[in-house]
């Protein structure tokens, strides 16, 4: 499994563990939502469900489900602040499009 992060994700991801103690890590995968198929999920994850992988990059455990595995395969996560917002923004080679918005994306 190859998943990347850069320096200012994994900082991010990092305060919201440093809120949530207990947590096992950051949920990251897919959900079917959106226009064009799929939306990307990060979240604390509360637990670990049966099927879910754990992934340690940069620091940071990521919590896996193996229906997301083959989706978010090859991806980069990055954080980027603009003004006010900020937000998770996400390069991945399985995407084959994406929705006018970039709230979801489909694959080939």
């Amino acid at each position: 499994m190859s998943i990347t992060m850069t320096p200012a994700a994994s900082a991010r991801m990092r305060a919201f563990l440093d809120k949530s103690p207990a947590a096992p890590g950051i949920r990251f995968g897919v959900k079917r939502t959106g226009c064009s198929g799929y939306a990307y999920v990060v979240d604390v994850a509360p637990s670990l469900e049966q099927g879910d992988a754990v992934l340690e990059v940069e620091g940071v455990p990521l919590v896996i489900h193996h229906d997301s595995l083959a989706l978010v395969e090859g991806t980069q996560i990055d954080f980027q602040k603009q003004g006010l917002n900020a937000s998770f923004v996400f390069h991945n080679p399985n995407a084959t499009g994406e929705c006018g918005c970039g709230e979801s994306f489909t694959v080939g």
